[in-house]
């Protein structure tokens, strides 16, 4: 076995070898042995860098999660603010749909509960409130508003993605062809439009 010496491509190796697992067999194929033969590097090394199985799952997440790692430019004003909105919501769709392994530990994460997960939902809580106060202040509607449209926005994109594997249909829309996430993507431009025009 090959121990790669250096901490950080240790660690890529790692989550490389998470991801090639999940693609190849599915998250019941990760385990601290599978994962620590994949990256050839020693079982210690999960724990010495990541905690445990777990908490490698939780840096994955964290390293390809959206939000967590959204760092789109702020429109300078209002005029810019739709099509910024707009653009967020549909690189949410084009990235979890490219993503088939951070679909599958989304799934973990939802079944878990614990302080790795606590602090991935903190760091997307955290980069959440920033851009609801952002569209807030940009858009002039109230906190509570932008919160609870944004809210209802990214969770039914989530949804829907998690979905698409297993079901052909969502009200009519053909949830598994690129044409009915275009229809999907064109209703959430048409409620942006609504929403961010609404006096």
């Amino acid at each position: 076995m090959e121990f790669v010496r250096n901490k950080e491509q240790t660690k890529r190796c790692l989550l490389d070898a998470v991801d090639s697992l999940v693609e190849e067999s599915g998250y019941e194929a990760l385990g601290i042995n599978a994962v620590a033969a994949k990256a050839g590097v020693s079982k210690m090394l999960i724990y010495r860098y990541f905690g445990s199985l777990e908490g490698l799952i939780a840096a994955y997440i964290q390293q390809y999660d959206y939000w967590i790692n959204f760092n789109g430019t702020l429109p300078s004003g209002r005029e810019g603010l739709g099509p910024f909105i707009k653009e967020m919501f549909h690189r949410q769709i084009t990235f979890l749909r490219e993503n088939y392994t951070l679909r599958r530990l989304y799934r973990w994460e939802l079944s878990h509960e614990n302080s790795l997960v606590e602090k991935l939902r903190q760091r997307r809580e955290e980069k959440g409130v920033w851009l609801v106060e952002a569209v807030s202040r940009l858009s002039g509607h109230p906190r509570k508003e932008v919160a609870a449209v944004a809210s209802v926005m990214t969770a039914a994109i989530s949804y829907l993605v998690l979905l698409e594997e297993n079901c052909l249909v969502y009200n009519g829309i053909s949830i598994q062809e690129e044409a009915g996430w275009k229809q999907i993507e064109e209703g959430i431009d048409l409620m942006v439009d609504l929403w961010i025009n609404r006096k």
